[in-house]
């Protein structure tokens, strides 16, 4: 038996999930159920954890999947759901010329956020600008890695992966729930987040906080 707040919750989750696959951020949650901390929406998803409704799945920022829904609840449409994928991948056969890489928000280049994916927006890049892989776009907020050409407001080209050699410039995920974009360096038994702006300290952090989330693949700058 649910609560209200944790029904409530488990709801909105599969409500933004149904709309874009990815799970709504943690302010995004507070704010729905009008809760005036994130903390009480960590003991929410632990509670929906424990009692089957939802997993947490590993090495992604905020990545939940819903296992099962409150008894009573109407599923969405399948005819409706089908109509849509198949709309999709007409839409994708007619751009088969360009590359589709899905944005996934926001990046701070400077103190680190959250990552928030845009709903539906997909940015189509020539073969040439991506390599083999999978890919992601960011958008950078702040000024943190100027010295390194990554302007605010610029966006980013990410190759999804999970390691990276010392000195590459990685999208680095910080205890679970925070994002953030800069050069990584390891001193013996640490990570190190390098700025590249000398108004900026570097993070050194235990390794078991820090997990690579990709690593720069290319930029793109819009002048207007």
């Amino acid at each position: 038996m649910l609560t209200k707040k944790q029904r409530d919750l488990l709801l909105y989750i599969h409500e933004r999930m149904s709309k874009d696959d990815i799970s709504p951020s943690f302010e995004e949650m507070k704010n729905a159920l009008g809760l005036k901390s994130k903390s009480g929406i960590h003991r929410l998803i632990s509670a929906l954890v424990e009692r089957g409704y939802i997993q947490r799945l590993p090495h992604r920022a905020r990545a939940l999947e819903i296992i099962r829904l409150p008894d009573g609840f109407k599923q969405k449409d399948e005819n409706q759901a089908a109509k849509t994928s198949q709309e999709t991948s007409q839409e994708a056969s007619n751009d088969s010329a360009l590359d589709q890489v899905p944005i996934y928000g926001k990046i701070s280049a400077g103190t680190p956020i959250e990552a928030v994916r845009d709903e539906g927006e997909i940015l189509r890049l020539p073969e040439h600008m991506i390599g083999r892989g999978e890919h992601y776009a960011l958008t950078i907020e702040g000024d943190s890695m100027v010295n390194a050409g990554i302007h605010d407001q610029d966006t980013v080209i990410i190759k999804r992966c999970d390691s990276a050699e010392n000195g590459a410039i990685v999208v680095a995920l910080i205890d679970d729930l925070e994002v953030t974009l800069k050069r990584l360096r390891r001193a013996g038994n640490k990570i190190v987040l390098e700025p590249e702006n000398d108004a900026y300290e570097p993070r050194i952090l235990d390794p078991e906080r820090v997990k690579i989330q990709g690593t720069l693949s290319s930029l793109m700058r819009t002048y207007h």
